[in-house]
């Protein structure tokens, strides 16, 4: 394991220091949006969602478990006759809770006579790692759902346009035809589960590199345009018809995986191929996640140098850390989508 030592980094100990410099802090948006389940301790790794299919539902695919199927003539009543009863139908999705976490070590000697708080730095970093790896569970989940739309193409291979408003109202079309809900509540910022009330609206998660192409949408307004409205996060980038987009630089593109570039003007790592970024577009309780939140949701590691055991029996080294328990799965891809699109070259 590698740790901090006292020459490495060197100290600054009689050199003219500045402040220690401001790092880049990691963004949180997808976790305000999807089904929150708290899982309590010793009740095993696993939880089971259920849903039942509306009449006529098929388990097909994301389409037919939601759209009822009913023929009022199939239903009238003949006297005397007592009907055919039915069931239902039950779909389970089971999702099964993964362990997480990090750690930093730090030398006895460093502790001593450095001259920066070094395990204060590394309890700050260790708390805003555990937020991007959070969001990079979440990602991970959301962009695999398979309602993908594709701008330009037929296949991430193919992609070759920016995002459009023909593209979104596809989605739009779609999702409403499966009874999707607009997002009316979002999680509130606190360590409890909890919800706060917002309007109506559909959620469009994407990189920050699309804002320019978000700018060029008819009808697109930004925050400050909002008057009393208020942004549901303080991502929130703007909002076209019924979307509110919100913008993270942690949810990163696929490189070179669209189209060729040729003539398109659009953006390629390579310059070889489209770089496709994934526009996640979520109603309510399209996915879900298991949200350890409350006190036991992080369990945190500070063992200070000094500390004798027989691992380290002078007491040499110190360590901090944390780990906890999540997991992220998709409940229904009929209400959300992921439209696959590239972004303009500035």
């Amino acid at each position: 394991m590698s740790q901090f030592l006292y020459n490495a980094p060197a100290g600054r100990i009689n050199k003219l220091k500045g402040e220690i410099l401001a790092h880049a802090i990691p963004v949180e948006v997808l976790g305000i949006t999807g089904t929150q389940r708290q899982m309590p301790k010793n009740a095993g790794k696993t939880v089971v969602y259920r849903r039942y299919l509306p009449y006529g539902g098929a388990l097909t695919n994301f389409n037919t478990i939601n759209r009822w199927n009913v023929n009022a003539s199939a239903h009238i009543l003949s006297e005397g006759t007592t009907p055919t009863a039915d069931s239902l139908v039950p779909q389970d999705i089971t999702v099964t809770l993964n362990q997480y976490g990090c750690l930093y070590q730090v030398s006895d000697q460093v502790v001593d006579t450095y001259e920066d708080d070094v395990p204060a730095e590394m309890k700050k970093q260790c708390g805003e790692r555990v937020g991007l790896i959070r969001e990079m569970v979440r990602y991970g989940v959301l962009k695999a759902a398979t309602n993908a739309y594709y701008a330009g193409g037929s296949s991430r291979g193919t992609v070759a346009s920016k995002i459009t408003l023909g593209v979104l109202r596809n989605i739009a079309r779609n999702i409403r035809r499966n009874h999707s809900k607009a997002i009316t509540s979002i999680l509130a910022p606190s360590p409890n589960i909890g919800t706060k009330p917002v309007e109506a609206s559909y959620l469009v998660f994407v990189h920050t590199d699309a804002e320019a192409d978000i700018r060029d949408l008819q009808g697109f307004k930004t925050v400050a345009e909002y008057g009393s409205r208020k942004p549901i996060h303080e991502q929130e980038f703007g909002s076209c018809e019924n979307f509110r987009f919100i913008t993270s630089p942690e949810l990163a593109p696929y490189a070179d995986a669209g189209a060729a570039v040729g003539a398109t003007g659009l953006y390629s790592t390579t310059g070889a191929n489209i770089d496709v970024y994934p526009f996640i577009v979520t109603g309510e309780d399209a996915w879900g996640q298991i949200a350890l939140r409350g006190a036991e949701s992080l369990d945190p590691t500070w063992i200070p140098p000094g500390q004798k055991d027989k691992s380290d029996p002078m007491g040499q080294r110190g360590f901090v850390g944390a780990k906890f328990y999540m997991n992220c799965t998709l409940l229904n891809e009929g209400w959300m989508a992921v439209a696959e699109a590239g972004i303009t070259t500035l």
